[in-house]
């Protein structure tokens, strides 16, 4: 599997990675050769992560470093690039959980967000359904973050779906909003025009908390969230971040 498969497939955009069946009879692993040799991958993303400069103020730092519960960490599809780093500098070694197809696709992206420090649970995310409402569910009671993307995993881009609140309104968790404007970035040819930060260039971070018992309205939300995330994540044009 090589770099700009596994690029694609991170991105959502291959189609063997977009497959994901709502009823799988097993969840498939990854081991032997096949997981040994995402390695090398693995390691040119780290250090990719651990070149880029990170610029935040002072209240975002203060929203993401706080780690006293669990949060549900809210961020657009093709911003995932930054999450392992942002958690590794910011965090405290805290993992974060994000859902994976059971599938033997989704052994590949589970393998890949293993070496990258992204831990996976396995359960199908179509409508974000019962079985993926369940594990996600189970891992924040446990005391862990999760990752969720609530335009994906095949868009619209850039569309909140109120699916993606329901398990920080089942758990009673905050949501942490994570945006942030690229300073120069490629963008692969995917649904969510996915973008990888050129290594060595700089990020605006933005980071905001949304306690649950303002989610109340789940379309309401829905809508109110999708505003402020766009506005904390603006696209690069002309190789600069405009609102």
């Amino acid at each position: 599997m090589n770099f700009r498969l596994a690029a694609r497939a991170f991105a959502g955009q291959h189609p063997r990675f977009m497959s994901l069946p709502t009823r799988p009879s097993k969840i498939h692993g990854l081991r032997g050769w096949r997981r040994a040799a995402l390695w090398p991958l693995g390691l040119l993303m780290q250090l990719w992560g651990r070149s880029l400069h990170l610029e935040m103020s002072p209240e975002s730092l203060r929203a993401v470093s706080k780690i006293d519960q669990p949060v549900a960490f809210t961020l657009w599809h093709n911003r995932l690039f930054i999450t392992a780093e942002i958690f590794r500098r910011y965090r405290q070694g805290r993992p974060v959980y994000g859902l994976v197809s059971p599938s033997k696709d989704g052994a590949w992206l589970e393998a890949f967000f293993s070496l990258i420090g992204i831990r996976a649970v396995r359960g199908s995310s179509h409508k974000l359904g019962r079985e993926a409402v369940t594990a996600l569910v189970d891992v924040m009671r446990a005391g862990n973050d999760i990752g969720i993307t609530p335009d994906g995993p095949r868009g619209p881009i850039y569309e909140f779906k109120a699916g993606g609140l329901i398990v920080a309104r089942r758990v009673q968790a905050p949501l942490l909003l994570l945006g942030c404007a690229y300073e120069t970035s490629w963008q692969l040819p995917s649904w969510d025009r996915f973008h990888l930060p050129r290594p060595f260039s700089r990020i605006r971070v933005y980071c905001a908390e949304v306690p649950s018992a303002t989610l109340g309205d789940r379309e309401a939300s829905a809508l109110t969230l999708q505003a402020r995330l766009l506005a904390m994540s603006p696209d690069p044009v002309g190789g600069r971040a405009v609102v």
